[in-house]
């Protein structure tokens, strides 16, 4: 591993450090403008990472042909994508903490180590990924029909399905007790001599696996972008790494942006599109920037001009979760 990779990965540790141990300590119930702030730092330091790429690509830190100029507009556009797909995410992370009930003081230590486990799979899934594109062609056209699928899906009302019946919920608790109750903060106790679940344990799976989920959609939308893997994988970590922040403002408006959905599946239909036109459509990059900014900010703009009435999952309590 080079050491732009092993230096970004402390980077990575020392802002998941300072988040937990120092900024966090205690748990509590974020207020809206708490997380106003965090989400413009979280958004800053992945804004301007941009610079750390710009000179590490323009003074050949990374083994790509790939200019500086080229490298950030990719970066941005990646970010971009990954940031607006994530706003899809928090719509069912607030159904998950709705239907299990988890206390709203406890929602940011679920987040933080359903980031830990979202690094390691996407890491993994950016790598295969990027292996795919680079030896077989074919694999183009591939994603980009998952992407059309996926644009057409999320333009359909999915059917609720009870988060209980999701097949890593249900062998968990055939493989492990689970207890009725939560237990403060903790995702295990001991509990007659024999260690137990706890439902935030299984709320945080549930969590873990909805985002291995979206990073089905993601991450060939991102790849339909670069092909880079330092820059698919910096821009998609840098993006998650504010989702915490981000869903302590969006949950509490998610009536706001019915009209964003419809951006969202534009925006991977428009990358599905580059993918399978990609031997015969070679737009510049900064296309694919302006595309995808212009199409966020015109679904948040409807939105916020012709709000539609839109049932908005009911806040967490701390009401006992449901068995």
């Amino acid at each position: 591993m080079s050491a732009i990779w092993i230096g970004f990965f402390c980077f990575v540790a020392i802002l998941l450090f300072l988040d937990l141990f120092v900024l966090n300590r205690k748990d509590h119930v974020p207020r809206t403008s708490e997380a106003l702030k965090w989400t413009a730092m979280w958004t800053t330091i992945g804004l301007g990472f941009s610079g750390f790429v710009y000179l590490a690509y323009g003074n050949g830190w990374v083994d790509s042909e790939l200019t500086a100029n080229q490298a950030v507009i990719n970066y941005l556009t990646g970010y971009l994508v990954e940031l607006s797909l994530s706003m899809d995410n928090v719509f069912v992370i607030a159904l998950i903490f709705a239907y299990f009930r988890v206390p709203a003081m406890y929602q940011h230590r679920v987040l933080f180590w359903g980031i830990l486990g979202a690094i390691f799979f996407r890491l993994i899934m950016i790598l295969a990924g990027v292996y795919l594109l680079d030896r077989f062609d074919w694999m183009f056209y591939v994603f980009g029909l998952l992407l059309l699928y996926s644009a057409l899906k999320m333009t359909k009302d999915a059917e609720d399905v009870p988060p209980s019946e999701n097949p890593v919920i249900k062998f968990i608790k055939r493989v492990v007790p689970v207890t009725k109750h939560y237990h403060g903060n903790r995702f295990w106790i001991k509990k007659r001599g024999v260690r137990a679940a706890t439902p935030l344990f299984i709320a945080l799976m549930m969590v873990e696996t909805t985002d291995v989920i979206f990073a089905i959609d993601s991450i060939p939308a991102i790849l339909g972008i670069t092909t880079d893997s330092f820059l698919v994988f910096s821009s998609n970590i840098l993006a998650i790494l504010g989702l915490r922040s981000l869903y302590f403002v969006l949950s509490r408006m998610l009536d706001k942006f019915a009209y964003v959905k419809i951006s969202l599946a534009l925006i991977l239909a428009f990358v599905g599109i580059k993918m399978i036109l990609h031997e015969v459509w070679h737009a510049p990059d900064w296309v694919s920037l302006v595309v995808i900014f212009g199409l966020l900010a015109g679904g948040i703009a409807v939105s916020l001009l012709r709000p539609a009435p839109v049932d908005a999952p009911v806040d967490p309590t701390e009401n006992p979760p449901r068995p």
